[in-house]
C-alpha cells in the first residue's frame, strides 16, 4: 500500500530540500508519495526538473502561506 511522507525543509536552502528528497526516495517504495515543504523558491523549479530527469512523477506544486508544497511519486 502506498504511503505519503512529508519532508519539512522550510528554512533550508538549495540544494538542501532536493537532497532530503533524494534520500527519502531511496527508502520509499514504488508508488509512495513524498511531499517536500520548502521556503526556497529555487526548489519549485529544481525539484520538478530533477524528478522528471530521473523518471519519477511530479504530482503537483502548490504555493502555501510563505512556502511551497512539492509532491513527488516514486515511479521506479
Amino acid at each position: 500500500m502506498a504511503e505519503r511522507q512529508t519532508i519539512d525543509a522550510r528554512g533550508a536552502f538549495c540544494p538542501g530540500p532536493l537532497m532530503e528528497l533524494i534520500a527519502a526516495l531511496k527508502l520509499a517504495q514504488i508508488g509512495d508519495e513524498i511531499e517536500v515543504l520548502s521556503s526556497d523558491k529555487g526548489s519549485v523549479n529544481d525539484i520538478p526538473a530533477w524528478v522528471t530527469k530521473v523518471g519519477h512523477a511530479n504530482v503537483g506544486t502548490t504555493e502555501k502561506d510563505g512556502y511551497w508544497s512539492v509532491v513527488v511519486k516514486k515511479a521506479k
